[in-house]
């Protein structure tokens, strides 16, 4: 099943949604309704091939915890991905077995390739 891990609450995610073909036939998962488990964790870094690829730097909590002046290794960016929503870089789309992630425009672009 295709999915797309995103936050209602974010505008990018919303534009990028709106934006999407219409007949994407995507799963919509909103990791502030219904948090990501390990398992879908651990299927996404199968796909990324890394914990770091799928944490978001741009997190306002990756700031006000000072996280960038620490030595952050795999398994701190899985436990914080896990701990809370925010640090999963947005939005996150598994599309026939291939991963997305963020919302570049290139990834958009890629993205839009991918559904049609």
């Amino acid at each position: 099943m295709n999915k797309i891990y995103y936050l209602a609450s974010c505008d990018t995610c919303r534009k990028i949604i709106k934006g999407l073909p219409a007949n994407h036939n995507l799963e919509f998962h909103d990791i502030r309704q219904n948090p990501i488990t390990e398992v879908e964790l651990e299927e996404m870094h199968k796909l990324a091939g890394s914990y770091e690829a799928l944490f978001s730097k741009k997190a306002q909590l990756y700031k006000s915890m000072d996280l960038k002046n620490k030595a952050l290794t795999e398994a701190d960016f899985k436990k914080y991905i896990l701990e809370h929503y925010t640090f999963l870089s947005r939005p996150v789309f598994i599309i026939d077995g291939k991963i997305f992630i963020g919302n570049s425009q290139p990834n958009i672009l890629q993205v839009m390739k991918a559904l049609s």
